[in-house]
């Protein structure tokens, strides 16, 4: 029989009467308290990452092949897409898509607005998925292969500055050889990402008129859109893109095009960082502090213990076999209440945020199950180290002294 486990078994199940009851409720307390936030921060973390990611990536994919440019503005240079060999870059593995795409500034015109924007011009094939899930109003444009399609798909808060909605007829203005020359499209739907820095920008449509306009073959576009199926591996990929496009090309992933975004982003991987190490301190410091009371709350008994011939390693396995068990109940509520609101947001989305300000309307919530898994196991190895701080006090407990400690 393990007469360690079995006399910490009765020193948990004493009456009311311990005075270390309550501190052992309190204990277990904090150590859920500590495990729920660190959880909750972390899925906090890597749900506005995840969100804010695949929003920038929507509008220009993971990696995008262009020409080596120094022109800045708006409408880069145009590549010939044979020379990206795309047939080639298709056999890479973790490629998702590869999506061809022209850039044009122009500007819409209404009765009494005037807004600068950059028209997307995209193939039949491109991939709107993204689009789709944040469709408000309308549809996606369909492009038939006859001619270039006249339907586009703006922002809301275009469609709001603006006044356009679903169905309305849209005229954009280009300025070609110091020309400004007008094209009729059709608003098809809105979208909304609650990315302001892009919402007010883009403005998707057919690529065929941006040919047009700009006396393209069909081989010219602006660039070249790739998209992966892990972010992970994104550099990766990126490097190996490059070693198969010809040297007049150039590749940039998404961290590239927008460091600023991506630096912000990276930023808060520090504050949850802090976050977690003050949780785990804190769990590390309730579980000395509660040891502490059950050993002076038990000294007569560790006295007797003593004097029966039990060695201090086994009083110390007492007394650490009734922290574990502290421990594994706070492990239990923490896990419970944190998983609980982290499903509760991600179903409800209950807790909001300012979209302007966060990219996000709602607190988003992403946590898998290898990130669950380490939190609790470095949780539980914080608190077993802190154990061992106060249980070497027993050491020093003389039987004769502790036989009649009062």
């Amino acid at each position: 029989m393990n007469f360690e486990y079995f006399i910490s078994r009765r020193i948990r199940s004493r009456d009311g009467s311990s005075f270390s009851r309550p501190i052992v409720k309190v204990s277990v307390a904090g150590i859920a308290l500590g495990l729920a936030v660190m959880l909750i921060s972390v899925a906090i973390l890597q749900g506005f990452q995840t969100q804010v990611r695949d929003k920038v990536s929507g509008f220009g994919g993971h990696i995008q092949i262009t020409g080596f440019d120094s022109n800045n503005s708006y409408e880069p240079t145009p590549i010939d897409k044979n020379d990206a060999k795309i047939s080639q870059l298709q056999r890479l593995p973790g490629i998702l898509n590869i999506q061809e795409f022209g850039l044009k500034a122009g500007i819409i015109k209404t009765e009494d607005q005037i807004e600068g924007v950059v028209l997307k011009g995209v193939n039949a094939d491109y991939d709107w998925q993204f689009l789709k899930d944040k469709l408000t109003e309308g549809s996606i444009p369909e492009f038939k292969d006859t001619s270039a399609g006249i339907d586009v798909l703006i922002s809301q808060k275009l469609a709001n500055l603006l006044g356009f909605k679903a169905g309305d007829d849209l005229r954009m203005y280009f300025i070609i050889d110091n020309t400004a020359r007008g094209r009729k499209f059709r608003v098809s739907g809105i979208y909304n990402t609650g990315m302001a820095e892009f919402d007010e920008m883009y403005v998707f449509g057919d690529i065929r008129h941006i040919r047009k306009l700009n006396g393209w073959d069909g081989n010219l576009v602006s660039g070249i859109e790739i998209n992966i199926r892990d972010f992970d591996h994104l550099n990766e990929i990126a490097g190996q893109v490059y070693n198969i496009i010809g040297f007049k090309l150039n590749t940039q992933t998404i961290k590239q095009l927008y460091p600023q975004i991506f630096d912000w982003i990276e930023i808060q991987d520090l504050n949850v960082l802090i976050i977690l190490i003050l949780m785990a301190l804190v769990s590390g410091i309730t579980m000395i502090s509660t040891l502490l009371i059950l050993i002076l709350e038990h000294t007569r008994d560790i006295g007797m213990l003593k004097a029966l011939g039990a060695t201090n390693g086994s009083i110390r396995k007492i007394f650490i076999y009734a922290s574990v068990n502290i421990t594994f109940y706070g492990l239990i509520w923490g896990n419970a209440v944190a998983l609980s609101l982290v499903f509760l947001q991600k179903k409800s989305g209950f807790i909001p945020l300012p979209e302007d300000s966060y990219f996000v309307s709602v607190v988003p919530v992403d946590i898998g199950l290898q990130a669950i898994l380490l939190i609790n196991l470095a949780t539980v190895m914080i608190c077993t180290l802190m154990m061992l701080i106060p249980s070497l006090v027993i050491r020093y407990i003389a039987p004769v002294k502790a036989i009649r400690y009062e």
